[in-house]
């Protein structure tokens, strides 16, 4: 009984398919002439294909927090880093400083975000951003490790 349904089913899935692409609908076969497809031409589709959202700190955030970061890298002459990381919707998160703590043997990066003050008594929706920030460096990076200074 199943198996007849399943059959039942899938011919007349099979016929249907087929159906719209018979000569009768296309309009332009003749008995001498084979048919030819039609072509249904459609727009494609815009996606965003921007990177992550530049981001400068803002401050004044309410009790800002460290946040991790996926990736920092150095620019080409050393000199500065690429940070990027997901975050939330402005004003509900905010980056709100970056702090960078430099030796002979590391980077320390740390991120800091917080609600903005225009964020109180509002609603927030909770959507992931990746955004990136541009770190200066008061030397260049040489060799040093680059850590995460909000990873414990």
């Amino acid at each position: 009984m199943i198996a007849s349904s399943i059959l039942t089913g899938s011919l007349l899935l099979a016929v249907g398919c087929g159906a719209g692409h018979s000569t009768a609908t296309t309009g332009t076969a003749t008995a001498d002439s084979p048919s030819r497809p039609v072509s249904h031409t459609v727009a494609p589709r815009e996606e965003p294909t921007q990177g992550p959202k530049p981001t400068k700190p803002q401050g004044h955030t309410d009790n800002p927090r460290k946040v991790r970061w996926l990736t920092a890298k150095p620019s080409k002459d050393g000199r500065s880093l690429r940070v990027v990381w997901w975050s939330g919707v402005e004003p509900c998160t905010v980056l709100d400083r970056v702090t960078v703590r430099e030796t002979s043997k590391r980077v320390t990066v740390t991120l800091w975000e917080g609600p903005s003050a225009k964020a109180k008594n509002m609603a927030c929706i909770a959507i992931a951003i990746q955004k990136v920030t541009t770190v200066k460096l008061k030397a260049p990076l040489g060799k040093r490790k680059i850590v995460d200074g909000a990873k414990p």
